[in-house]
């Protein structure tokens, strides 16, 4: 989850994409992705829960307005071949 925020914070788009599961990635457009992770400020990351396959966390970032905002969610992941991957993630 952290390596994903930090790609978030970072606009590494590429990785998000990559490391999210085949299943559900088509969901997930890159442009899309790098317009809302480019368009915030990222402040930090808070984890508040979480077991061997998911994350429950806190985002705090400043949109385009310098608004603060907090994105909750919980995440859920799957180990593949060595590999963590992002799933989905419920509001």
């Amino acid at each position: 989850m952290r390596s994903r925020y930090s790609a978030f914070a970072t606009g590494a788009a590429d990785y998000l994409v990559a490391t999210t599961h085949l299943s559900t990635r088509k969901f997930h457009k890159k442009a899309d992705i790098l317009a809302w992770s480019k368009s915030n400020q990222w402040v930090k990351l808070e984890v508040l829960a979480f077991t061997e396959t998911t994350v429950t966390f806190k985002a705090y970032y400043l949109d385009s307005l310098l608004q603060a905002q907090i994105h909750q969610e919980h995440s859920t992941f799957v180990l593949e071949n060595g590999s963590w991957y992002y799933v989905d993630g419920s509001y």
